[in-house]
């Protein structure tokens, strides 16, 4: 006879961090080496220079620096260019930097049937594809505002840092498996203080490839 209230089986989730974590370091200036090459990408900096130093001297937030570099680097470009500009990067740049450690752990939630997402600060211009082909259940990262076919310079969701990550996160959990449901975080992968709101939220968290108690 079936049970009248049969218990819901959880739904583990797996999230990871990008750059440094599942790779070997960051992503995002070398994609936009690739895209602008060397001279436009360093007449950028040159234009970002006083927001990256403010930066650096923790005068300004990481997402203030990211906004002026990103529309320097980034405004008026359309999407099909950005299509190139990943092809270019995914072909040139982006071999050999998947980390062998976090690539196995990722290898192993999937087989064991657990909900893999990628939680990234980073761009979704390129981290679409790459979410897609690594086989990832969900990719949560900083998506840009795109009208009429090309990118203001904007981005369109708050900069996936830090609590956001958490914020992100939630909300995805909800709408994807509704209030009702018993999923949760089980483990999370970081490598950075902005990834460590995200490694708190998990019940196995691990940090630079190591178990984290926070």
């Amino acid at each position: 006879m079936p049970l009248d209230n049969p218990v819901a089986q959880p739904v583990v989730i797996a999230a990871f961090d990008f750059d440094g974590t599942l790779t070997q370091r960051d992503t995002f200036l070398p994609f936009l080496v690739r895209g602008l090459g060397w001279p436009r990408f360093l007449l950028a900096l040159l234009q970002c220079l006083p927001w990256l130093v403010a930066f650096a001297l923790r005068l300004i937030p990481n997402h203030v620096a990211k906004q002026k570099l990103m529309q320097a680097t980034l405004q008026n470009k359309t999407t099909a260019e950005m299509d190139d500009w990943s092809s270019r990067w995914l072909a040139h740049d982006f071999p050999g930097q998947l980390q062998d450690w976090t690539m196995a752990r990722l290898a192993e939630h999937r087989s064991q049937g657990h909900h893999c997402v990628m939680v990234s600060a980073s761009p979704d211009i390129y981290l679409k594809r790459v979410a897609r082909d690594l086989g990832f259940d969900a990719l949560l990262c900083t998506e840009m505002a795109v009208v009429d076919g090309r990118l203001t310079g904007q981005m369109k969701t708050p900069n996936c840092h830090g609590e956001q990550k958490v914020q992100r996160l939630k909300v995805w959990m909800l709408e994807r498996f509704g209030l009702s449901s018993c999923a949760q975080v089980a483990y999370a992968y970081g490598d950075t203080s902005g990834d460590k709101p995200m490694l708190r939220l998990a019940t196995h968290a691990f940090y630079r490839g190591k178990p984290w108690k926070g």
